[in-house]
C-alpha cells in the first residue's frame, strides 16, 4: 500500500486540540451531577505536632452533612507504598487517611468536612477546634541526617528508610587508588512542586440500590486508581466502583498516584448516599500533592591520564518526606541504575539512601529518577574535563559507547540495543554552532555580558510500566475505535493511535475514535507513566489493528468470494488486488453476524525497556552587573528510534525542556528550619514563561530500537532529562572562564549567580 497521508511519521495536527482550544474540554472539576455536597480538606499549620480535634461545634453549623477526623475512618487502610527492595523490605510507616494524633508536615490530613455549599464547609472549617503541640521537626536531608536530628518516625533511626548499594564497592575502589587523577562534585537537585495547568479534583457519585461508586477523577490512569481505592483503603470488591477520567490538564507523573481525598469523597458518598465534590485550590496543590526531586549527591569519576573514564563512584541521598507515597522509594533506587549515562564505565557503585522529613512526600516527576541521574553523570563529565584540561565534546567522544559495542550491558545491568552517542553530539554541535562561539562571546564581553556554552548528551529508559492492552473495534458506520488503559494529559494519544491504525487501514484521522479512562468500557489499563503509552500501548494498538484487518478480510472474503490472499486493506475498504470490486468498512460490519469478528485485543510487555538518548546544546548570556541569565540558544538532537509524528514529538520535547529550564533557573521548593514551606504560592515559587526560553532548534538522529517492534524508544520525559545539565554546564563553562567559577547549584537564579560572582572577585581583591 502506498504511504498513507494519516499514517505513522506524519506531522497529523493533534485531533484533541480543536474542542480544547475552544474551551469545549470536559475536566472533573466540570462535572456537576446536580445535588452534590462540597468538600474540604482540614490540613496542618505545623511540620510536626500532636494533636487533639473537637467537631461537635462544626458538624453542628449549617449546611455541614459531615465532619470526619481519623475516628470516623480507621476503618480505612492506609495509602500504599508499591515499592521494595531487591534485597530485602524496609519497614514501610503508616501513611493514614486522616492522622490520628500526630502530624508530620505542613498540609498533613487532619479532618474532611463536607457541606452543601464550599463557603459552608469554609466556615466548618474555622469552627473546629484543634488543640496543638507542636513537635520538633527537620527539613532538607543533610540536617535529616545529623547524629541529633529530631525523628519524623520513632522506629526509623536517623531518619533513614534504607541505605543501599548496587555496583562493586571494592572493585571501585582499587580503581580509584591507582588512577591518574580523580574528579569530584556535590551537588543538589533541588525539589519541584509540579504546578500542572489542572488541579486535583474529584466527584463521587453513590448508586445505594446497587451499592455502586462511581468516581470521576483526573488523574493519569484509571484502573489503578479503582484497584488501590478499593483493595487497599476501601476494602471493597472492585466491581462496586468505577472511576471515569474525562479530559486531564496536566499530571507530569504526580497525578498516576491515589490521595486521601479520592478515598474520603468516596467514603463520605457512601455514608450520606449523596454526591460529593472536592477540588483543590493551587495552594492545596503546594501542601498535599506529591513533589519531586530532592536529591544531594557526591560524585566522584576516576580517571586515565588520557582522559578514560576509570570507574564511577556515587553517593546519593534522597528525601522522601514525612510519609512513602506510591512509588516515592523506587525513584531515587530506580534513577541509580542510569549513572554510568552513555559512557564504557567498567567499575561502578552508587550508595543510595532514602531519609525521611518533616515535609510533602515526593515521588515520581517527569523523568522520574532518569533526570536526578543524567544531571550527575553529565555534570561531573564536565568536572572531569575541566580537572584533565579538555573540552566537554572531546572527553565524552573518548568515553561514548561505540556503536560496534552495542547491544552493551552497563555495570548496573542496563542493556542498550541501539544508538550513535557521538553522531548525536557532532550533529547539534554543528547546528549549535559550536566551533564559532569563542566570537559570540568576544563580542558579547565587548557589550559587558558573559556567554557560555554547555552541552549534555543523557540517556533515560522507557517503556517498563509493564504490560498494556488495546482493544480496536470496527464500528457500525466504519469508524474505528481504540479501547486501551493508557489516559492522556496532554500528550495527543488519540492522535498516535490514530495514525498507527491509519498506517493500516488507509483511513483519515477524524474516522478514527478512542475510549480512555473509564474501568467499566476498558478492561485493563496501566495508565500513563515512564513515556510508556507509545513504546507499549502503540505496539498493542498496531498489533491489534492488524488483527482485526485479518478478521476483516476473511468477511469480505466470503462476501466478494474470493481468496482472502488477493485483499488488500485501503481508504477504509477491502479490495480484491488488481480490480475495481470492493467492499465499504461499513458494509463489512453490516455483514458481519458473529459480532466479535469486529473486535480485536493484543497486548504488549517491554520488560527490558527501551533508551532513548541525544544531545542538548545550551548557550546563555550572563549579566554580572544582575547576575541575570538568558539563554540565547538552544539545540536538540534525539535519538527516539522512530518518530510517528514530527509535531506531537516537537511539542513533548519543547514542553520537557522548558521545564527543565525552569528547574535550572529558578524552581524550587523552599522550607524553613521550622518546616514551613515558604514558597507556597506563585508570589514565591517560580514557573518559566514563554519569555524565558529560547526558540529550541530541535531535530532527530534516529536509530531505529531493536527491542520495540514499532522501533520507538519513548520521548515524552527526554526534554526534561537533558535540559538541566545543559544549561547549567553552559552557565558554569561561563563563569569558570572568566572568574574560575566551577559550580553553582540549581536554581541558577540571578541572585545566586550575581553572589557566586561577588565573592569571586572578593576573593581576588583579598
Amino acid at each position: 500500500m502506498a504511504p498513507v497521508k494519516f499514517g505513522v511519521g506524519q506531522s497529523v495536527r493533534r485531533k484533541e486540540d480543536d474542542p480544547l482550544i475552544r474551551g469545549k474540554g470536559r475536566y472533573t472539576d466540570d462535572h456537576s451531577p446536580g445535588g452534590e455536597l462540597h468538600a474540604l480538606m482540614v490540613r496542618s499549620p505545623h511540620a510536626h505536632a500532636k494533636f487533639k480535634i473537637d467537631a461537635a461545634a462544626a458538624r453542628a453549623m449549617p449546611g455541614v452533612a459531615a465532619v470526619y477526623t481519623h475516628e470516623d475512618v480507621r476503618d480505612l487502610g492506609n495509602l500504599p507504598c508499591l515499592f521494595e527492595l531487591p534485597d530485602g523490605k524496609f519497614i514501610t510507616p503508616p501513611y493514614p487517611i486522616l492522622v490520628s494524633n500526630e502530624v508530620r508536615h505542613v498540609g498533613d490530613a487532619v479532618a474532611f468536612v463536607v457541606a452543601t455549599s464550599v463557603a459552608e464547609a469554609r466556615d466548618a472549617v474555622e469552627a473546629l477546634t484543634i488543640d496543638w503541640q507542636p513537635l520538633p521537626s527537620v527539613s532538607g536531608v543533610k540536617n535529616a541526617v545529623k547524629k541529633d536530628a529530631p525523628p519524623v518516625w520513632a522506629d526509623q533511626p536517623g531518619n533513614v528508610l534504607y541505605d543501599t548499594a548496587i555496583g562493586d564497592k571494592k572493585a571501585v575502589d582499587a580503581v580509584f587508588a591507582k588512577a591518574h587523577a580523580t574528579a569530584e562534585i556535590t551537588i543538589v537537585n533541588p525539589r519541584i512542586v509540579t504546578n500542572y495547568m489542572e488541579t486535583r479534583a474529584v466527584v463521587a457519585e453513590y448508586d445505594a440500590k446497587g451499592d455502586h461508586l462511581t468516581l470521576t477523577i483526573g488523574s493519569q490512569g484509571s484502573h489503578r486508581l479503582r484497584d488501590i481505592l478499593c483493595q487497599n483503603i476501601l476494602k471493597i470488591p472492585v466491581e462496586k466502583m468505577r472511576v471515569i477520567c474525562p479530559d486531564v490538564g496536566g499530571g507530569f507523573g504526580t497525578k498516576l498516584f491515589p490521595y486521601r481525598e479520592y478515598a474520603l469523597a468516596a467514603l463520605a458518598a457512601r455514608k450520606l448516599k449523596k454526591t460529593v465534590k472536592w477540588v483543590s485550590e493551587r495552594g492545596e496543590h503546594f501542601l498535599g500533592d506529591a513533589q519531586g526531586r530532592d536529591n544531594v549527591t557526591t560524585a566522584r569519576m576516576a580517571l586515565a591520564e588520557d582522559g578514560k573514564f576509570l570507574a564511577m563512584d556515587v553517593d546519593l541521598i534522597a528525601d522522601m518526606g514525612a510519609y512513602l507515597s506510591t512509588f516515592g522509594p523506587y525513584i531515587p533506587y530506580g534513577g541509580a541504575g542510569m549513572l554510568p549515562g552513555l559512557y564504557d564505565i567498567q567499575a561502578f557503585h552508587c550508595r543510595v539512601r532514602a531519609i525521611f522529613t518533616n515535609t510533602v512526600p515526593v515521588d515520581a516527576y517527569r523523568g522520574a529518577g532518569r533526570p536526578e541521574a543524567a544531571y550527575v553523570v553529565e555534570r561531573l563529565v564536565d568536572a572531569a574535563a575541566r580537572k584533565l584540561g579538555m573540552t566537554p565534546d572531546a572527553i565524552r567522544r573518548k568515553n561514548f559507547i561505540p556503536p560496534r559495542a552495542l547491544p552493551y550491558t552497563t555495570a548496573t545491568a542496563k542493556v542498550y540495543d541501539s544508538g550513535d552517542f557521538a553522531a548525536h553530539l557532532k550533529r547539534a554541535q554543528d547546528v549549535a554552532g559550536w566551533k564559532e562561539f569563542p566570537k559570540r562571546a568576544k563580542a558579547a564581553k565587548k557589550d559587558g555580558l558573559v556567554r557560555g556554552i554547555g552541552l549534555a548528551s543523557y540517556v533515560e529508559v522507557c517503556g517498563t510500566m509493564g504490560e498494556e492492552v488495546a482493544d480496536v473495534r470496527l464500528d457500525a458506520n466504519g469508524d474505528v475505535t481504540v479501547l486501551i488503559g493508557t489516559q492522556s494529559s496532554g500528550q495527543g494519544h488519540l492522535t498516535a493511535y490514530a495514525q498507527i491504525i491509519a498506517d493500516q487501514f488507509g483511513i483519515t484521522a477524524d474516522r478514527v475514535h478512542m475510549i480512555q479512562g473509564d474501568t467499566d468500557q476498558v478492561a485493563t489499563g496501566l495508565g500513563t507513566g515512564g513515556s510508556s503509552s507509545i513504546p507499549s500501548g502503540g505496539v498493542s494498538v498496531e498489533r491489534a489493528t492488524r488483527k482485526l484487518g485479518a478478521k476483516l478480510k476473511e468477511i469480505a472474503a466470503e462476501a466478494l468470494e474470493t481468496g482472502v490472499g488477493d485483499l488488500e486493506i485501503s481508504d477504509g475498504a477491502i479490495k480484491v488486488v488488481g480490480t475495481d470490486r470492493s467492499i465499504s468498512f461499513a458494509d463489512i460490519a453490516r455483514r458481519a453476524s458473529d459480532k466479535s469478528k469486529l473486535v480485536a485485543s493484543e497486548k504488549f510487555s517491554s520488560a527490558d525497556g527501551t533508551y532513548p538518548n541525544g544531545t542538548h546544546v545550551a548557550e546563555v548570556e550572563i549579566d554580572p552587573a544582575t547576575g541575570v541569565i538568558k539563554v540565547v540558544n538552544y539545540v536538540i538532537v534525539d535519538d527516539f528510534g522512530v518518530t510517528l509524528n514530527p509535531l506531537l514529538l516537537a511539542g513533548q520535547v519543547h514542553g520537557g525542556t522548558m521545564q527543565g529550564i525552569g528547574q535550572a533557573l529558578m524552581e524550587q521548593a523552599v522550607y524553613d528550619a521550622s518546616g514551613q514551606l515558604v514558597t507556597g504560592t506563585f508570589m514565591d515559587y517560580a514557573l518559566p514563561r514563554a519569555a524565558d526560553g529560547p526558540s529550541i532548534q530541535f531535530e532527530t538522529n534516529n536509530v531505529p530500537c531493536k527491542t520495540n517492534p514499532l522501533g520507538v524508544k519513548g520521548a515524552g520525559e527526554a526534554g526534561a532529562i537533558g535540559s538541566c545539565p545543559a544549561v547549567v554546564n553552559a552557565i558554569i563553562e561561563g563563569l569558570n572562564r572568566e572568574y574560575g567559577i566551577d559550580h553553582i547549584d540549581m536554581p541558577a537564579t540571578s541572585e545566586r549567580v550575581w553572589m557566586a560572582i561577588a565573592e569571586q572577585q572578593k576573593r581576588h581583591r583579598l
